[in-house]
C-alpha cells in the first residue's frame, strides 16, 4: 500500500573523552592476558529518550466514524508522529464489471493522479505533494479501490483537495487513455513473459470457482479489451460505482473533527460526471458471489521463460481451491488460524528446524518431495465468500503427483492439530497482526476497509483475542465444513498429467488417490 516507505533515524555518539569511545569505555591495558570482565547484562552507558519521541500511547483507541449528510463516511484515528496517511476507499472492484467490458479498473487504477479540474497534469500533482513530503498510490482489487495519500500533516489539507480532485474530478483526457492502453498492453505482455506465474493462477482459480460472476471476473484487462474502452465508459462505470454512500473517507494520523470538516469542504460538491451526457443502459451491480466450483486449465509452453542467459527450469502450476466463509463470518478467524497453521512458500527457503519452517506444508510437502518447487496456502476473503487455495509447483512429469499431495494434504487439515504447532500458529497470527498495525499505511487501510465492510472498526485487541481462544476442535470443525465444498481446479504448463476433477474430488472426500487405493494415514 502507499507509503510503506520505514523511515529510520540513526544516532551516533560523538564523543569527546579518550576514556569513552562511542559509548564503550576504553581500558590502558587491554591484552589477551588482561580481558576486563564486563557484565552484559549492565549497561555501558546511560541514554535519553529524545523529548521529541515522548508520545503516550492508549493501546484502545477508538477509531472515530462520522456519515456526512451526502452519504461520505469519514473514519479517522489519531497517531503520533509528523506524518499521515488518508485515502478514499471505494466499495468498487473488478467484481462490479458485469455490465461493461473486463478491464474497467485496471484502467482506472493506471490512470489515477493524472489531471484534474483543477490539476492540469500528474507532474503538477507530484510538485505538490513534494512541498509536503508527500507520495501517492492506487490500488484496485476485486472488490475494492484505493486512492491513497501519505504526507506531513501539515499537509492535510492539501491532500485532502488532491483525493477529492482524482477521485470526483479526473479528466481522463485522450492522451492519458491512449498511454495508459499502452501501459496495460506492457504489463500484459510482461506478465506472460515473466516466470513468476502466481499472478495469473490467481486469475484462474478465480475463473474456475466462480465462473462468470462477481469475484471470478478477470481482475486484469484481457487484451481485446484494451482498444474497446474509452474516456465515456469508465466515466459511466464511475457514475454508478463512486456515489457518497458506497466510500469511505479514511485517515490514519490526524484529528477527526479537522477531517470532517475537510471532507465537508471537498466531498460535497457534485462529480464531473454529473456534469456530463452519458448512457443511461448500465446498471449498479450488487450481485452476489455464487460458487461454483470447476476446472480452468490453460496448456502453455512454459519450456522458456527465462529472462536472462541462464535458463529456468520449465515449470507446471496448479491451484486447488475450496469455498470458505466470508471475512464476516464467525468462522472466519479459524479459517485464518488453519491457513498459518498450512503455511508454505518456496522450496529455496525451506532450510530445515534451523529456519524456523514449522507449518505443515514445508514439513509435510517441501521437505519431504524434493521435486515440488512451491506449496503455499492462500486464503482469499471477501464479504460475501472466502477461497481457499493451495497453489503449488513442479515440473510437467510429476503434475499428477503434485496434485494428488497437495489433495492429500488438504483433506489431513480435518486431523485433530497438534497442540504445538497449534500454539505455535497462533503467535504467528498474532504476531504478524500487531507487527504489521505498526505501520500507519496499513492502519489507514484496516480502518477503511473494515468501515467499508461493516461501518465500523474493530480493534486488533479483539482479533488478537479471537485468535487466542482458537482450539483444536475448531479447526477440525472450519477444516470439515470446507471440505464439503465443491472443488476448482486450475492447472498452466504443459498440462498432459492432470488429473481428472472428479478424481481430486474423489481425493478430498474419500482420501483415495487417483489409481484407485487409499493412501496411507488418512482415512
Amino acid at each position: 500500500m502507499v507509503g510503506r516507505h520505514k523511515i529510520s533515524h540513526l544516532f551516533y555518539n560523538n564523543c569527546t573523552k579518550s576514556s569513552n569511545i562511542c559509548g564503550i569505555r576504553s581500558y590502558k591495558n587491554l591484552s589477551s592476558s588482561s580481558t576486563p570482565n564486563t557484565n552484559l547484562r549492565i549497561p555501558l552507558f546511560e541514554t535519553q529518550a529524545s523529548s521529541g519521541t515522548k508520545a503516550k500511547f492508549n493501546p484502545h483507541t477508538k477509531t472515530q466514524v462520522t456519515k456526512l449528510p451526502n452519504g461520505l463516511t469519514v473514519a479517522s484515528e489519531d497517531h503520533w508522529g509528523q506524518f499521515a496517511t488518508l485515502g478514499v476507499l471505494v466499495n468498487s472492484g473488478s467484481r462490479n464489471e458485469a455490465a461493461f467490458a473486463s478491464g474497467v479498473n485496471h484502467f482506472l487504477e493506471k490512470l489515477a493522479f493524472n489531471s484534474t479540474e483543477k490539476f492540469e497534469s500528474k507532474e503538477q500533482i507530484f510538485q505538490m505533494l513534494e512541498k509536503h513530503g508527500g507520495i501517492c498510490d492506487c490500488q484496485t482489487t476485486r472488490d475494492t479501490m484505493i486512492h491513497a495519500v501519505s504526507l506531513q500533516k501539515e499537509g492535510l489539507e492539501a491532500a485532502t483537495e488532491l483525493l477529492s480532485q482524482v477521485v470526483l474530478h479526473p479528466k481522463f483526457s485522450a492522451e492519458e487513455v491512449a498511454m495508459t492502453q499502452q501501459i496495460v498492453a506492457f504489463e500484459l505482455e510482461n506478465l506472460h513473459m515473466s516466470p513468476n506465474k502466481e499472478l495469473q493462477m490467481m486469475e484462474l482459480i478465480h475463473a474456475a470457482a466462480y465462473k462468470d460472476n462477481t469475484v471470478g471476473l478477470p481482475k486484469l484487462c484481457p487484451p481485446d479489451n484494451i482498444m474497446s474502452l474509452d474516456r465515456d465508459l469508465l466515466f459511466t462505470y464511475l457514475k454508478h460505482q463512486c456515489t457518497p454512500d458506497n466510500m469511505v473517507l479514511a485517515g490514519s494520523g490526524m484529528d477527526h473533527s479537522e477531517l470532517v470538516d475537510l471532507a465537508n469542504k471537498y466531498f460535497i460538491e457534485k462529480p464531473v460526471w454529473d456534469r456530463m451526457s452519458l448512457s443511461s443502459k448500465y446498471q449498479t451491480d450488487k450481485s452476489y458471489a455464487q460458487y461454483t466450483g470447476g476446472v480452468v486449465a490453460l496448456s502453455e509452453d512454459l519450456s522458456n521463460v527465462s529472462l536472462g542467459p541462464t535458463p529456468m527450469p520449465e515449470l507446471v502450476h496448479v491451484s486447488i481451491g475450496l469455498e470458505s466463509c466470508s471475512h464476516l463470518d464467525d468462522d472466519f478467524v479459524a479459517y485464518c488460524v488453519l491457513n498459518t497453521l498450512m503455511g508454505g512458500g518456496g522450496s529455496f527457503s525451506a532450510g530445515g528446524p534451523g529456519k524456523g519452517m514449522y507449518t505443515r506444508l514445508y514439513t509435510n510437502v517441501l521437505n519431504r518431495h524434493y521435486w515440488i518447487e512451491n506449496a503455499t496456502a492462500i486464503n482469499h476473503a471477501y464479504s460475501d465468500t472466502t477461497l481457499f487455495t493451495f497453489y503449488g509447483n513442479c515440473h510437467p512429469s510429476k503434475l499428477a503427483d503434485l496434485v494428488m499431495v497437495l489433495a492429500a494434504e488438504m483433506r489431513a487439515m480435518a486431523n485433530p492439530a497438534d497442540q504445538t504447532e497449534l500454539k505455535r500458529a497462533k503467535r504467528q497470527l498474532q504476531s504478524l497482526l500487531m507487527m504489521n498495525l505498526e505501520s500507519r499505511p496499513i492502519i489507514f487501510e484496516d480502518i477503511g476497509r473494515q468501515v467499508l465492510a461493516s461501518g465500523e472498526r474493530k480493534h486488533p485487541l479483539h482479533f488478537y483475542d479471537n485468535i487466542e481462544q482458537i482450539e483444536s476442535a475448531d479447526i477440525e470443525r472450519v477444516a470439515s465444513r470446507l471440505l464439503k465444498s465443491k472443488v476448482s481446479l486450475a492447472a498452466l504448463g504443459s498440462l498432459d498429467r492432470l488429473p481428472d476433477v472428479d478424481k481430486v474430488q474423489d481425493m478430498l472426500s474419500n482420501g483415495r488417490s487417483f489409481g484407485g487405493r487409499r493412501l496411507f494415514g488418512f482415512s
